[in-house]
């Protein structure tokens, strides 16, 4: 059997001269199926960075199908965190100082909208009429290929997040699907015909119009349009109808009650207009554990048996959470940067 990996007298050393992996040998044969277990500060962390390529040893080698740790072995050792390393206020030239040094192949990047992701537009890749004002009219893609001199994928962040639970996630071998995040903001990715759907601009989905629930007297939040769900459903709306986060209103029935109502609805408009075969619920407003089972119950009473298939008999399977631990956008992100790389191959 061959061997996929090979270690030899591997040590690694931190500051203050903290041994975190100290002379080990390994050879794992390909096909092999390795856990590493140990109390935290044993190394593991350490030993998966070295197979990456994201931190040196101070001795030894590594091998891996006879390459030392680089791009040519990222097919088959990486490394996904379990929460990512950049900072939520990181300038662009700050991102790509961070990967400057890592000798990336493909960059994808998920990116709030709106965007244009016509390649025969002149302005291809940039961030367009976002009411985010500083991010107006900015060649993001641009900024990113100019610097890095890769290819860089892109899209939507819900795009994102959608593409990747249908390439490793809940709705993977599946042709039709629509990804929600519902969070500060409300947006959709769409999944159609096993790929993500496009046409003048891309899904605008929390912005689809709703019609009010009887007892809501609030506007709606969106400058835009106040009665769209993104207006009347995302954190913010909730928090002014209500004067309160949601995370303080976790026991008010009828607060979740009126956020399923608007979410369902969407729900409904979407199954009706494109069909999907699954539907996933993301973002900061699904984490309430209650929302769940009053959203399917509202699909069901709003549909009122007018469409009816096998998947909406089991409303379970059909609404569901994701299922990559909140990784979903920085795995779609992967995926968009490793089709980038096959079309310029």
């Amino acid at each position: 059997m061959n061997e996929l990996v090979q270690i030899c007298d591997l040590t690694k050393v931190y500051e203050r001269k903290k041994v975190a992996v100290n002379h080990m040998n390994l050879m794992i044969p390909s096909g092999r199926i390795v856990g590493l277990l140990g109390p935290n500060g044993s190394g593991k962390t350490t030993l998966i960075k070295m197979l990456s390529g994201l931190l040196v040893p101070d001795q030894g080698t590594i091998r891996i199908n006879g390459n030392a740790p680089g791009p040519v072995t990222k097919a088959e050792v990486s490394y996904l965190p379990e929460r990512t390393y950049f900072r939520e206020s990181m300038k662009v030239s700050q991102l790509i100082a961070y990967f400057k040094d890592k000798e990336i192949e493909a960059l994808g990047i998920g990116c709030f909208g709106p965007i244009d992701l016509n390649r025969k537009s002149e302005t291809y890749g940039y961030i367009t009429t976002t009411p985010k004002l500083k991010w107006a009219n900015y060649n993001i893609v641009g900024a990113f290929q100019e610097a890095l001199g890769v290819p860089v994928g892109f899209d939507t962040d819900v795009n994102g997040s959608a593409l990747g639970e249908a390439t490793w996630g809940i709705t993977k071998g599946l042709e039709n699907s629509v990804y929600f995040t519902i969070g500060t903001g409300v947006g959709a990715g769409i999944i159609s015909n096993g790929k993500l759907l496009h046409g003048m601009l891309h899904p605008e989905g929390g912005h689809v119009l709703l019609a009010k629930h009887p007892d809501d007297t609030y506007a709606g939040k969106c400058p835009y349009h106040r009665n769209c769900l993104e207006g009347l459903a995302a954190g913010p709306a909730i928090e002014e109808r209500w004067g309160k986060k949601g995370i303080e209103l976790a026991d008010r029935k009828e607060v979740w009650e009126m956020e399923a109502f608007y979410i369902g609805q969407a729900i409904v408009d979407y199954i009706v207009i494109l069909s999907p075969q699954r539907i996933i619920l993301g973002g900061g407003v699904m984490h309430q554990e209650h929302m769940m089972p009053l959203v399917r119950e509202e699909v069901k009473r709003q549909l009122n048996g007018y469409i009816q298939t096998k998947e909406l008999e089991d409303l379970d399977s059909y609404i569901v959470l994701p299922s990559l631990n909140d990784n979903q956008g920085i795995m779609g992100a992967l995926k968009l940067a490793m089709d980038e790389l096959e079309l310029a191959e």
